[in-house]
């Protein structure tokens, strides 16, 4: 997902500026899952054999975030198996993620649109094509046999990993039981097009599905790596899919969670013109005392904090008509 520099420089030097961030992982081979087992390219199912819930795990959403394809070859190659129900890894955007250059590492996000604002019937459904369309559409009657479902992201700024829950009371109970990272984001999503994790039985309240998209740090830094490890491994004793037991060796040297803090987000701000700026250069979870506060310029729209200690989630560097500039929340609590 996107994080976002702001103040008096332009978009373009902005964007440049995020791409000279430092890579310091590599793009995995991830090669050995071409074939999958399930049908459908990228997409391995483990299944346990007894009754239990169906977990997926993805990665590649947006083909430079590569932190969720080394969880998911991290669970494949240290035996990380289901005890109950099946768990399925499977890689989204890999035409995007064939294009990563660590040169221009920003470049490879998607081919043609987002993957990841596709997930409502009337896009799926529709007439227009494209590559992340394609591959949604592909995907799509498998993941609504998903009772569980992790998204694992990274963000263009060195903010705090985030857990977005989405705005039901089901997808916090799932954030706090799985236990990290930290701070939980209460939201609604996007006005440019529904997430996969909203999807379906997911974004239903009366549905007992649930689904959980964990930002895990900057796209680029080791640190990720680490941070959607723990997340994929406690997501699935979550789940029940695996036993404590089972991940406890391998969260051995990783910290005790730190007890979590929950973010409300009340507005989602969206770009309106190409003159859109933000007045600092904001990298996210910054608390804006005052309200009205001036924080963004859209053309000759200020745009302000609406009430004291507003946390700005997630500012974006991608700032394009139509896409969300920056969150609105508060601590609950």
């Amino acid at each position: 997902m996107t994080g976002r520099s702001g103040g008096g420089t332009s978009t373009g030097s902005r964007a440049a500026a995020a791409a000279a961030a430092p890579v310091e992982i590599e793009a995995p081979d991830i090669s050995s899952f071409r074939e999958g087992n399930t049908g459908i390219p990228y997409l391995t199912a483990w299944d346990s054999g007894a009754p239990g819930p169906h977990v997926m795990l993805t990665a590649l959403v947006h083909g430079n975030e590569l932190c969720g394809a080394h969880a998911l070859l991290y669970l494949a190659q240290h035996g990380i198996r289901p005890r109950r129900g099946k768990v399925s890894l499977g890689f989204c955007n890999v035409e995007a993620y064939r294009r990563f250059d660590p040169a221009n590492p920003s470049a490879s996000r998607y081919v043609d649109e987002d993957f990841n604002r596709l997930w409502s019937p009337a896009v799926l459904d529709g007439e227009r094509t494209s590559v992340e369309l394609r591959r949604a559409r592909e995907l799509r009657p498998y993941v609504e046999t998903v009772d569980f479902l992790l998204d694992i992201h990274s963000m263009q700024t060195t903010a705090r990993p985030l857990v977005l829950s989405g705005p039901l009371d089901k997808g916090l109970a799932l954030a706090r039981k799985v236990g990290v990272p930290e701070l939980i984001v209460v939201d609604e999503g996007h006005a440019a097009g529904r997430r996969m994790r909203d999807y379906g039985r997911f974004g239903d309240a009366a549905s007992a599905n649930n689904a959980l998209l964990v930002e895990c740090g900057q796209h680029w830094m080791r640190a990720s790596v680490d941070v959607a490890i723990e997340s994929a491994l406690r997501f699935l004793v979550a789940t029940a899919a695996v036993d404590a037991a089972d991940a406890r060796p391998h969260l051995a040297r990783r910290p005790p969670p730190a007890p979590q803090r929950v973010i409300e987000v009340t507005a989602a701000v969206t770009v309106g013109t190409t003159e859109f700026a933000f007045t600092q250069d904001y990298i996210g979870l910054e608390v804006i005392a005052a309200a009205g506060t001036t924080i963004a310029r859209d053309g000759g729209t200020e745009i302000r904090t609406p009430y004291d200690n507003c946390v700005l989630i997630m500012p974006s560097k991608r700032l394009v008509p139509g896409q969300t500039a920056v969150r609105l929340g508060r601590f609950a609590g």
